[in-house]
């Protein structure tokens, strides 16, 4: 990557309004796509994307005498900082054992019997709306898990019949529990 070099300056003589300026531009023309980047990394947690955000906008005005926000080559280096910042984090966690009030161990450990009885209802009720060919196709294909090429040898069907059914089966599902305000 190319960046601009600028002329080091003891630490002593810093200029602040520059360092706002720097602060100010990286924020302006690369904030909004870089938290986009983040929040993909992320998988939508968006408070821990805001933090890698922050975290890269840190290191960045670290590097601000070589870097150059009005350039969209420094794009490249944020993204490249803010990667590496969720995959150390990410080794982080998994090297160490869960925490006892890690909210995902919680919720994995102990799931709600009251919760399951209703979805499992919810499914059942959406099946029985759909038509027999959409239930079979969904019971081999999801259910057995048989593959499309197995599901057409059984069933006696074009792997792309097995296919289109499935697609179809699948939203008639959703549209289905949606209406019944199981699924958003």
């Amino acid at each position: 990557m190319t960046c601009s070099r600028l002329p080091r300056v003891p630490a002593s003589q810093h200029d602040a309004a520059r360092d706002d300026t720097f602060s100010r531009t990286l924020y302006e023309r690369h904030g909004t796509v870089l938290l986009s980047f983040a929040v993909q990394l992320c998988n939508g947690d968006r408070h821990r994307a805001e933090d890698i955000v922050q975290e890269t906008a840190v290191r960045a005005w670290q590097h601000r005498r070589i870097l150059d926000p009005t350039t969209d080559e420094v794009r490249t280096w944020l993204f490249t900082v803010a990667r590496h910042l969720v995959i150390d984090h990410h080794r982080a966690r998994q090297a160490r054992p869960k925490e006892v009030g890690d909210s995902e161990a919680v919720e994995s450990a102990v799931p709600d019997p009251a919760e399951q009885v209703v979805m499992l209802r919810a499914v059942l009720e959406a099946m029985a709306e759909l038509t027999p060919q959409q239930r079979e196709i969904l019971m081999y294909t999801y259910y057995l898990g048989y593959s499309v090429e197995q599901a057409s040898t059984a069933l006696g069907l074009a792997a792309g019949t097995v296919k289109s059914r499935a697609h179809y089966a699948l939203r008639a599902l959703r549209e289905s529990l949606r209406a019944r305000a199981v699924m958003d």
